[in-house]
C-alpha cells in the first residue's frame, strides 16, 4: 500500500508539473499590455525585467518556479488589484468559495444518499420511477440554469432571498454570521441540485446490486427481515464506493462554482478566475489554475487511496 501511495503521489506531481508548464507557456504567448497609469510604468517595467519577460519562455518558467520555491512569489496582479501579490488576493477570496462548497456538500450528501436508498428499496415501484425521472432531469441541467431559476423564483417571484449574497460589511463584518448564511442559501441550492441527483443515481445503482447479491439471500434465510438485512449488510457494503464519490463531489461542485460565483456576486476564487481571464491578469490566472489543478489531482488520489482504507479486501488484492 505504501509503494502504491508513493507511486500515485509522484505521478500526481508529474502531472501537476506538466499542466502548470503548458498553462504557463500558453499564457505567456498572449500579448501583455502595459497599464495606462504613467506613475507605475517604470515600476512595472522593472518588475517585468526581473521576471524575465524579455527572455525565452522556458527561462521565464524557470524564473517563475525559482520565485515560488525560494520566495513563495507567484507573481503580481496588474489589472484586478494593481501591484498586489496574487497570493494575498487569492487568500482574501478563498474563504467564500470554501464556505459555499462546504454548505452545498452538507446539504447534498444526506439528501442524495437518502433518495438513493428509497429508490433502491422501492425498485420498480412508483417511488423509484418518480425519483429516477427527477434524477434524469436534474443531472441533465447545468448548475448555472439552476442559478437563474433560483433567482427567478426565490427572489423575483417570492422575495424570500436577496438576488446576490450580502457583502461582508452588510453581513456584519464576517462570513460566519446568520445574515451571510441566509444570503448564501440560493447559490448553495443552485450547486446542490445536480450533486443530489448524481449521488441519488449512484447510491441507487450500488444498493440495488447489493440487495440482489447472494449474501443478502443468505441473511434473509437466516431469519433477518428485509429492513435488518438492508441496514446491517447491504448499506455497509454499498457505502464502500459511495464514500469516495462524496470526496470527488467536492471537485465537481468546485468546478461548477466558477460560474455560480459570478452570477451571485460571490467574492470567491471562481469569480477571481473569470475576472483574470476578462482583464488579462495573467499571474492571477496562473495561481487560480494551479489551485484548481492541485485540488483536482489531490482529490483523485484521496479517492483512490480511500478505497483501500474503507475496504481491506482492496488492500489485500493490491499486495
Amino acid at each position: 500500500m505504501g509503494k502504491y501511495v508513493l507511486k500515485r503521489v509522484l505521478l500526481m506531481f508529474f502531472t501537476f508539473f506538466v499542466i502548470t508548464l503548458m498553462c504557463f507557456l500558453l499564457i505567456r504567448l498572449l500579448p501583455r499590455e502595459m497599464p495606462n497609469d504613467n506613475n507605475l510604468k517604470e515600476v512595472i517595467k522593472a518588475r517585468w525585467e526581473a521576471l524575465g519577460y524579455n527572455k525565452p519562455l522556458l527561462v521565464q518558467f524557470g524564473i517563475y518556479l525559482k520565485n515560488i520555491f525560494t520566495a513563495f512569489d507567484f507573481g503580481t496582479s496588474w489589472a484586478i488589484s494593481k501591484m498586489k501579490p496574487v497570493t494575498e488576493l487569492m487568500g482574501e477570496r478563498l474563504l467564500p468559495t470554501v464556505l459555499v462548497n462546504l454548505y452545498s456538500l452538507v446539504f447534498s450528501i444526506p439528501l442524495g444518499i437518502a433518495f438513493g436508498i428509497i429508490a433502491a428499496v422501492k425498485k420498480n415501484k412508483w417511488q423509484d420511477q418518480v425519483i429516477s425521472i427527477l434524477v434524469m432531469l436534474f443531472v441533465s441541467i447545468p448548475s448555472y440554469v439552476y442559478a437563474f431559476l433560483v433567482q427567478y423564483f426565490l427572489y423575483f417571484k417570492l422575495g424570500w432571498f436577496p438576488l446576490t449574497i450580502y457583502s461582508k460589511l452588510d453581513a456584519g463584518g464576517s462570513y460566519f454570521t446568520a445574515k451571510m448564511f441566509y444570503s448564501m442559501i440560493p447559490p448553495v441550492l443552485a450547486l446542490s441540485f445536480g450533486e443530489i441527483a448524481g449521488l441519488t443515481r449512484f447510491t441507487r445503482a450500488e444498493l440495488t446490486e447489493t440487495l440482489t447479491s447472494d449474501y443478502m439471500l443468505l441473511a434473509r434465510t437466516k431469519g433477518l427481515t428485509r429492513g435488518q438485512a438492508t441496514v446491517r449488510h447491504a448499506l455497509k457494503n454499498a457505502m464502500v464506493p459511495i464514500l469516495p464519490m462524496i470526496i470527488s463531489s467536492f471537485v465537481g461542485i468546485l468546478g461548477g462554482s466558477l460560474i455560480i460565483e459570478q452570477i451571485f456576486s460571490i467574492p470567491g476564487v471562481g469569480q477571481l478566475y473569470i475576472l483574470s481571464v476578462q482583464q488579462l491578469d495573467y499571474d492571477v490566472f496562473m495561481l487560480d489554475t494551479i489551485f484548481y489543478t492541485f485540488v483536482g489531482l489531490l482529490a483523485n488520489i484521496v479517492v483512490d487511496i480511500s478505497y483501500g482504507f474503507i475496504d481491506p479486501r482492496i488492500r489485500m488484492g493490491e499486495r
